[in-house]
């Protein structure tokens, strides 16, 4: 695994890489991201501050989405780009201009670590965790492209709590897309078809223009594309994460047959 940014001292040698690309090799015309997979913080940053009860939360990562994306990737037979470090020391799928890509407050809970930073910290932390992890998104496509005569489709594995703000979520699924309804408007009704309470555009909109992932490797680049967002309390076990896999792993694989999802952007 590639470990670049790794000499801006925040990374130890024996310390995980910032991303790992999941089945490498499978053949489908598909990638698989999954931007909040992981809450490790090097030690560099000293938990930022942070005790263990708030770091198992979903401030950190989104909870059981790594584990569904490792699954689906075998269902699928896609490679799969997976981060390796918490939201709370870089957020990947957030632009780096904007304030919230390491956040001084997470859901009301103070960062101490990420208060006050200088432009080189926050330097540090883009160089050595967020354009690996990018980069490696980049790269999987390209490769993905060079190896057919049709563009990939992308699609990036988050989940959600189940309360927010007091509020129940009633949706098992969440689809979040902008304006290429290719991909999401189809997975949408055949999820619904079979009796999911799906959002669309819901707990989140796909249109306000705050994430990175789809927006730069998808929307701009002209792939068909969709952010899946699954709830939390159906993943958080080995059992609910594969059984989740599988569900959308089905909804999927029909969806997917539709060949105007690979056609080349007219650009």
């Amino acid at each position: 695994m590639q470990r670049d940014g790794s000499s801006s001292g925040l990374l130890a040698h024996d310390e995980q890489a910032p991303f790992e690309v999941v089945n490498p090799d499978g053949v489908a015309p598909v990638v698989l991201v999954c931007d909040h997979a992981n809450r490790f913080i090097p030690r560099a940053l000293r938990s930022l501050g942070l005790d263990e009860t708030e770091l198992a939360r979903h401030i950190a990562w989104d909870i059981g989405a790594a584990e569904v994306t490792r699954h689906l990737s075998g269902i699928l037979n896609a490679p799969a780009v997976i981060s390796h470090f918490s939201r709370l020391v870089v957020d990947p799928n957030r632009k780096p201009e904007d304030e919230t890509s390491i956040p001084a407050v997470s859901d009301g809970v103070r960062v101490p670590g990420n208060e006050m930073l200088s432009a080189d910290e926050r330097r540090a932390r883009f160089e050595t965790f967020f354009y690996p992890y990018q980069n490696a998104i980049r790269q999987t496509l390209d490769a993905r492209a060079q190896q057919s005569d049709v563009e990939p489709v992308l699609i990036s594995l988050h989940s959600f709590t189940p309360v927010m703000e007091g509020i129940e979520r009633p949706w098992k699924i969440g689809v979040l897309w902008n304006e290429d309804g290719r991909l999401p408007q189809p997975l949408i009704a055949r999820l619904r078809a079979s009796g999911i309470v799906v959002g669309d555009n819901e707990p989140y909109s796909g249109r306000i223009g705050f994430g990175y992932t789809t927006e730069v490797h998808g929307d701009d680049r002209g792939l068909a594309n969709v952010l899946i967002e699954v709830r939390q309390d159906l993943i958080d076990t080995h059992h609910g994460a594969r059984e989740w896999a599988e569900i959308l792993g089905q909804a999927l694989s029909e969806t997917l047959k539709n060949p105007e999802l690979y056609k080349k952007p007219d650009h």
